[in-house]
C-alpha cells in the first residue's frame, strides 16, 4: 500500500514538472507584441512627396479621408485620400462586419491629431484606379507624443484592414509583419468573432412613416419597407409612401451604390413600387440619414433580403401641392405605436416630392468650389405671395443647346417648382451663401430642368 502511495504521489510530481514545462514553453512561444506603427519613422528628408500640416475636410470611412491641402498639390485645394497598404471593411453604401470599428477608429485617430502629414510612395502624388483619390500614407501627431504615427500600420496591426497591395510599397516590411502578428493575435477581421457594431439579425419590417419619424432607433439595423420610386438621383432613388392615418407622403433616400446591376436596377426604376432591404445609416457629411447595402441576388429573387418589385404597373410620384408656410411653420402630430410624436412638417415629409407654385426668385447662389461635384448649381432663395422664404437648389443645369444655365435664368423671375424635400445642413458647408436660410435646413431639390416652370 506504501508503496503504492509513493508511486502515485511519483507520477503526479512528473505530471505537475512536465505541466509547468509546457506552461512555460508556451510563454516562450508567445511572441512579444510590436507597435509597428511606432516601429517606422517619417522621414521629412526623404524624396517622397509630402504635405505638411493638412487638416480633414471629412471623414470617409476607414481607409479613405478628404484633407484640405495646399493648392499647389491639389488646385481644388481638397486631397481625396485613399491610404496605401490597407482595405479596410466597408461603411458606407455596402456594410460590412468590423467597417464600422474601422471607421470609427480612423476618425477617432485623426480628430486627437493636433498636425497630420499625409506621404506619397515616392516623389509623384499618385492616383488610385478611381483616378479621382491620391494614395498616401497618414501620419499624425498629438500633443502627448514626440513622434508621428503611421496611421495605415495601425489599421493593419490592430486587425482593421486586410492587405492591398502591401508588400510593394516604401514600408512593405512592416505592412506585412503588422498583418502577420494581427492575424496571429486573432485581433477584429481575423478573431472568428462577432462584431459588435455589425447587426446580425432579421430584417425589421416597418413603415415608411414608421422609419421616417423614428429614424435614428434604426441606425444599423437592417429594415425593409414599401414605397414607390419617385425618382432617380444617381447610384441613389427616392422612395416614398402614403399614409392614410395622417394624410401624409413619407419617404427615404435609397444609395445602393454600385451593389446593384441588371435585374436589381430595373425594380429600382422611377414609377416602380418596390420593396426595399437595406441597412439604415448616418451619413455624416450629408448631417442626414439613408438607407444603404441594397442588395439584389439574382438567383434567389424571393429572398426576403432581396429588393423585390411589387407590382407591375407604373405610378407617378405625389407632388403633393404644398403651401410655403406650412413647409416652413407647419407640425405633424404623428403616433407610432403606443407614442405620440410631434415633427417639424418639412422633417416628416422628407425625401417625399412636392409641388410649389408663384415662388418669386429673390436671389441666387450659384456654387462655385471647384473641387464640389455640384460646382454650377444653383440655390435659388424664393418668396412667396405670402412672404414665406424657401431656398429651391438645382443640380448643374443645361439648355437644350447643351449651354449651362445660369442665375440670369432665374433671378427676378416668378416659378413653379417639382421637387424633393431635401435636407442641407449649410453650417458644415464652407461654400454655402451667407444669404442661405441657415436657421431652416430643409429645400426643394431640382432634378432636372424640367421640373421648374419659369413664368
Amino acid at each position: 500500500m506504501k508503496q503504492s502511495i509513493i508511486k502515485l504521489a511519483s507520477v503526479l510530481l512528473l505530471l505537475s514538472v512536465l505541466l509547468c514545462c509546457v506552461i512555460s514553453c508556451d510563454k516562450e512561444k508567445t511572441p512579444e507584441h510590436i507597435d509597428y506603427a511606432a516601429e517606422v519613422k517619417l522621414d521629412l528628408t526623404s524624396d517622397s512627396a509630402k504635405a505638411i500640416d493638412v487638416t480633414v475636410k471629412s471623414y470617409i470611412d476607414g481607409d479613405t479621408t478628404h484633407f484640405y491641402v495646399p493648392t499647389s498639390i491639389s488646385e481644388t485645394g481638397v486631397l481625396k485620400a485613399r491610404y496605401l497598404a490597407v482595405n479596410t471593411p466597408e461603411s458606407t453604401g455596402k456594410i460590412e462586419e468590423w467597417g464600422k470599428k474601422a471607421s470609427k477608429f480612423t476618425k477617432e485617430k485623426l480628430m486627437s491629431a493636433t498636425s497630420i502629414i499625409l506621404e506619397s510612395d515616392d516623389s509623384k502624388w499618385n492616383l488610385d484606379s478611381t483616378g479621382d483619390r491620391h494614395l498616401v500614407w497618414v501620419w499624425y501627431k498629438t500633443a502627448e507624443m514626440t513622434e508621428y504615427r503611421n496611421l495605415n500600420l495601425e489599421l493593419l496591426q490592430e486587425g482593421l484592414a486586410i492587405a492591398s497591395n502591401s508588400a510593394q510599397n516604401r514600408y512593405g516590411t512592416f505592412c506585412m509583419d503588422a498583418i502577420t502578428q494581427a492575424t496571429a493575435e486573432k485581433l477584429n477581421v481575423y478573431s472568428g468573432e462577432r462584431d459588435d457594431d455589425f447587426y446580425y439579425g432579421e430584417v425589421i419590417s416597418l413603415d415608411l412613416k414608421g422609419l421616417r419619424c423614428n429614424v435614428e432607433d434604426y441606425v444599423g439595423l437592417r429594415v425593409s419597407f414599401e414605397g414607390i420610386v419617385t425618382r432617380d438621383g444617381g447610384n441613389s432613388v427616392y422612395v416614398e409612401n402614403y399614409d392614410d392615418e395622417t394624410d401624409m407622403w413619407y419617404g427615404m433616400y435609397v444609395y445602393y451604390g454600385f451593389n446593384v446591376s441588371g435585374e436589381g436596377l430595373e425594380i429600382l426604376d422611377v414609377g416602380n413600387h418596390v420593396k426595399v432591404v437595406g441597412s439604415v445609416q448616418y451619413y455624416e457629411t450629408g448631417d442626414s440619414y439613408q438607407i444603404s447595402d441594397v442588395q439584389y441576388r439574382i438567383m434567389k429573387p424571393d429572398d426576403p433580403k432581396n429588393l423585390q418589385l411589387l407590382d407591375n404597373e407604373k405610378h407617378d410620384p405625389s407632388y403633393r401641392l404644398t403651401d410655403p408656410a406650412t413647409f416652413r411653420n407647419g407640425k405633424v402630430s404623428v403616433i407610432i405605436g403606443d407614442e405620440k410624436k410631434e415633427l417639424a412638417y418639412a422633417e416628416a415629409a422628407l425625401y417625399t416630392s412636392v409641388e410649389m407654385k408663384d415662388l418669386k426668385v429673390v436671389s441666387v447662389y450659384t456654387t462655385k468650389n471647384p473641387a464640389s461635384s455640384s460646382k454650377g448649381a444653383m440655390t435659388l432663395t424664393c418668396q412667396a405671395p405670402d412672404g414665406t422664404m424657401i431656398d429651391v437648389r438645382t443640380v448643374v443645369l443645361y439648355d437644350e443647346n447643351d449651354e449651362l444655365i445660369t442665375g440670369s435664368y432665374f433671378l427676378n423671375k416668378t416659378i413653379d417648382v417639382k421637387g424633393i424635400i431635401d435636407y442641407y445642413n449649410y453650417k458644415s458647408d464652407d461654400d454655402a451663401s451667407t444669404e442661405d436660410n441657415t436657421d431652416f435646413p430643409y429645400q426643394i431639390k431640382l432634378l432636372s430642368l424640367g421640373d421648374v416652370t419659369v413664368k
